[in-house]
């Protein structure tokens, strides 16, 4: 019988997304891709396959998770199987490389970026960006992982030479400029069959731990608002009648790169313009957020695996 395959390495993340597939009544079967075997002479069975592998599998000791998915992907495209985020959205959820090359391509803005290999080109490349304040961050991540703000070289060479730097698991360090907005937020707009569901607004007051699934931040939910304040305020916001003309940005650049699900991040500077610094192809959503919002991102994405598997019967 055809099903509804999802590839992943996270039962944590998964567990929303069949409860809304079991909700629907629609058949599914999930393939963790920690490890495993592939016999190629073989043919995958008939189906539509979600690709829900993480750029952060390595923090969870599944570190060839997203090696072995492109093995899978690329026999899955060889035998035309039906796939929501193929090998190209899995190029990009692992590299910040390939993720700021394509939406340069697509005209949208991404910081100053500068890579490197190694402590020293590090301590080079943040010297040739010349900016009063900077960031590192690892090119393969996810979670904020390896992302730290520094406001001199010098602050930069003591974390280098400190037991708190962290090589990043793919050996590329990226030195960004930091973009200084505001208020101390930045905007996750998430889509869902390429098309953009709705925004949430993530506090960032606390620092770079971003990611909204319930996993990531059961003690992350709230955060302080000043002294006088009795009421916590929530660290993850979905916005009312949000839609800036950068979606539109957006929608264009999935559908040049073949990617159906996504959360995109961006920043605003005092100016208004927009920053695209992360896009998470393994995207997530807090469940808090959305039940306040009464919008639902996982649902939205079960209804659009279960109109794919309707269509492969026909």
């Amino acid at each position: 019988m055809s099903k509804i395959y999802i590839l992943h390495e996270n039962d944590e993340w998964t567990d929303h997304l069949t409860e809304r597939l079991e909700e629907l009544d629609l058949p599914y079967e999930l393939w963790h891709l920690d490890q495993g075997t592939l016999d190629l002479t073989s043919e995958p069975p008939e189906g539509i396959f979600y690709n829900r592998i993480s750029a952060s599998s390595h923090t969870r000791n599944h570190p060839y998770a997203p090696e072995f998915t492109e093995a899978v992907l690329a026999w899955l495209e060889r035998h035309d199987r039906t796939i929501v985020n193929g090998s190209r959205a899995l190029r990009l959820e692992v590299s910040k490389v390939n993720q700021y090359m394509a939406l340069n391509q697509a005209g949208i803005r991404t910081p100053k970026t500068i890579t490197a290999v190694g402590k020293e080109n590090i301590l080079d490349a943040a010297r040739r960006l010349d900016m009063e304040s900077f960031i590192t961050k690892h090119n393969r991540a996810g979670k904020g992982q390896g992302v730290q703000l520094f406001h001199s070289t010098e602050a930069l060479r003591e974390y280098l030479d400190s037991d708190s730097f962290e090589d990043p698991v793919d050996g590329i360090t990226l030195i960004q400029q930091y973009i200084e907005a505001p208020e101390p937020y930045i905007v996750r707009h998430e889509f869902v069959g390429g098309t953009f569901v709705y925004g949430v607004k993530v506090d960032t007051s606390e620092g770079f731990e971003l990611c909204p699934a319930d996993a990531c931040s059961i003690e992350d939910l709230y955060c302080p608002t000043d002294a006088e304040s009795q009421t916590p305020k929530a660290k993850f916001e979905v916005l009312e009648n949000y839609r800036p003309s950068i979606v539109d940005d957006y929608e264009r650049f999935l559908r040049e790169n073949n990617i159906d699900v996504a959360g995109i991040e961006a920043i605003q500077d005092k100016e208004g313009r927009f920053y695209t610094y992360d896009v998470n192809t393994n995207t997530n959503y807090n469940s808090d957020a959305e039940a306040k919002a009464g919008t639902y991102g996982m649902l939205e994405l079960a209804k659009y695996l279960g109109g794919l598997l309707q269509k492969s019967f026909v």
